[in-house]
């Protein structure tokens, strides 16, 4: 079944933990951190400290997508912060393998993140060792960004390469999704949305996220 998972990154911090538990009791099932350097793209976000206040206000599984630079230097920090999935940039790191392990030696589900022009060779030696594939559907940096449309044919060749290696890993998508776009990257294989702007940029996040459940729906329809 396709899970929802609302970035914070588009969340009001005022009110951040209100907002947390709006989504999550509107359907929400994993809460998305996006962790940006400054470096390797170009915007500075949040770090451990939020992801420690985040785990306060949920029980909801909270997912980090490190966008930055020597990722394993802050694995371990992620994962006592509360974390319980860490994904990480095949570019950012020199020994993606041994990145990988450390993740789930810290206690975390690893992740292993493409960004548009990231073929998918990249990840074919290492896509039976991550529990899951996250697809970047806008180039990372910034919320509010438009659906790349080829990122859908990319969904279904990842699906593929992930059934022809016998591969458990779920397929996470990011960037322009709404209810106009779920339904196709859901019937494209697509497992996790993760949506920050069209939910937590409208007036009712949490009607907003029942709407994009609802147009997920669609889709798993067509992918049966």
């Amino acid at each position: 079944m396709v899970e929802i998972a609302p970035s914070i990154l588009s969340a009001d911090f005022t009110r951040l933990g209100q907002q947390i538990e709006a989504v999550e009791q509107a359907g929400a099932s994993i809460i998305h951190v996006d962790v940006m350097d400054g470096h390797f793209v170009p915007n500075l976000t949040i770090g451990p400290f939020i992801v420690e206040w985040v785990r306060k206000a949920t029980t909801l599984p909270i997912d980090a997508h490190l966008m930055i630079e020597n990722p394993d230097n802050f694995i371990t920090a992620f994962a006592q912060a509360g974390a319980d999935m860490i994904s990480v940039h095949p570019e950012a790191t020199y020994h993606l393998h041994r990145t990988i392990g450390h993740i789930r030696q810290a206690g975390c589900m690893p992740g292993v993140v493409l960004n548009p022009a990231t073929p998918l060779a990249m990840i074919e030696e290492i896509v039976c060792d991550v529990d899951y594939v996250l697809l970047m559907s806008v180039n990372p940096g910034f919320g509010g960004q438009s659906f790349i449309t080829s990122s859908i044919d990319k969904i279904k060749r990842l699906k593929d390469l992930i059934d022809r290696r016998g591969s458990h890993a779920r397929i996470e998508i990011d960037g322009g999704i709404g209810p106009e776009t779920a339904a196709a990257v859901t019937a494209a294989g697509a497992e996790i949305l993760v949506a920050g702007s069209a939910i937590f940029g409208k007036p009712d996040p949490a009607g907003a996220l029942r709407a994009l459940i609802e147009a997920a729906r669609i889709g798993e329809r067509i992918l049966v």
